[in-house]
């Protein structure tokens, strides 16, 4: 059997990486296909140094690090990859990797990250963080979107199969493709992260700096509680605009980008992790329950089913209602009462659900079966089809036959 795996794009080793990782480690015979394939040496041997077959995207100017602007042209491009030798294909999708082209003799199961953001409920938000919410530009950016959604919509009909990376994504996959997906929780590498069960008296926080994770908003919050220290690692546009509320707020450390060993250290360390983003799943706070570490989390999307908030049994965390600095402030304060009802072990317990071996598991799992119903289903077809009689099937007429029928009529 020959297997294709399907992935948007390779430029940075992210979440979505990390479960391209996984499906290599459960298939590492399958073929690699991307729109573009820019991976640094490090990161590709995260992939068992697969090497991806690519589109003509990957040699137009500037593709490495503007691939975005060639959006418009992604779904032609990821139509021109030729799959049709492949028993089965694996697409890990965010934005187009669904769309490839498959025919009826060919398995495809698609990993949903989430239907394209930026096309779907969250346009609007996107449109405004770009600038782009009017003028010329905004008008092409929309009417670009609004043909983005139209194929992404059409192409969902190529899918055999939907897996969405939480609950949260699976009602986006029944809102905008009208179909059922089976929820498979993406892996997180438990077994990177430590428990560590004595904190030290500060809150910890890790992201890129990008408008919707929230980043200065919570440099805002801790700048309001001086007698609360705050410790926030990551780098990317938002980082100015947090070095300038924290320049007044000398509780509040920048640390810019770390590496590994430095967060995980933080994170083992922090009395709490602070989460601001609405993320479709959200790796960050489960990777600090496997330290044992608290979570206080903007109560919206994924982090919903990761976290167990006060009202569970074994509480993991606290989530806010609003993204807003009195609202998350609100929460500091309700998580420093409760504390004492979160436990170190019921962090680390909760975060084992999402281990990167339950997902290899489940991932073989799910598509044995798959092939093993298509195949059947296969078999049965042609049974059926050589069971027809050939006296049930109407004879054709030839033309002498209906020549022969004709009747003529006489002129009046």
């Amino acid at each position: 059997m020959k297997i294709a795996i399907v992935h948007d794009w390779l430029v940075t080793y992210a979440g979505a990486e990390r479960v391209l990782a996984s499906l290599i480690k459960i298939w590492p015979e399958a073929d690699l296909f991307s729109v573009i394939d820019f991976l640094s040496d490090q990161d590709r041997a995260q992939l068992g140094g697969k090497v991806a077959t690519t589109t003509f995207i990957q040699r137009l100017p500037k593709a490495k690090t503007k691939y975005q602007r060639y959006l418009p042209l992604m779904p032609m491009a990821i139509e021109q990859l030729d799959l049709s030798g492949y028993d089965l294909i694996i697409s890990s999708s965010h934005a187009v990797a669904k769309g490839v082209l498959c025919g009826p003799d060919q398995l495809h199961i698609s990993y949903v990250h989430s239907p394209i953001r930026y096309a779907w409920d969250l346009q609007h938000q996107y449109l405004k963080e770009a600038n782009m919410s009017s003028g010329l530009k905004g008008k092409v950016a929309r009417m670009i979107l609004h043909y983005m959604r139209m194929w992404d919509q059409r192409t969902a009909a190529g899918v055999d199969d939907f897996i969405a990376n939480s609950h949260f994504i699976g009602a986006r996959i029944t809102k905008s493709y009208r179909r059922e997906s089976t929820v498979i929780y993406p892996p997180v590498d438990t077994r990177g992260f430590t428990i560590q069960e004595q904190k030290q008296d500060y809150y910890f926080t890790a992201s890129r700096m990008v408008p919707y994770k929230r980043m200065p908003m919570i440099v805002e919050a801790f700048a309001a509680m001086p007698d609360k220290r705050l410790v926030m690692v990551g780098d990317g546009p938002e980082m100015e605009k947090a070095k300038a509320i924290a320049a007044n707020a000398p509780n509040v450390t920048l640390l810019g980008f770390q590496p590994f060993a430095v967060l995980q250290e933080h994170m083992r360390n922090a009395k709490g992790f602070v989460f601001a983003a609405e993320e479709d799943f959200g790796i960050s706070p489960v990777e600090a329950q496997a330290c044992g570490t608290p979570v206080i989390a903007f109560g919206k999307g994924g982090v919903l089913e990761t976290v167990c908030g006060l009202d569970h049994p074994q509480p993991t965390g606290v989530f806010y209602p609003e993204q807003t600095v009195a609202s998350l402030i609100e929460a500091i304060e309700t998580f420093e009462a409760a504390s004492e009802r979160i436990t170190a072990q019921a962090c680390r317990a909760n975060a084992e659900r999402f281990s990167e071996a339950r997902f290899e598991q489940e991932m073989r799992q799910f598509v044995e079966l798959r092939l093993t119903a298509s195949r059947q289903a296969r078999q049965s077809m042609q049974f059926r089809a050589t069971q027809i009689q050939p006296s049930l099937v109407a004879p054709t007429l030839v033309a002498s036959d209906l020549s022969a029928r004709v009747v003529p009529i006489k002129s009046v």
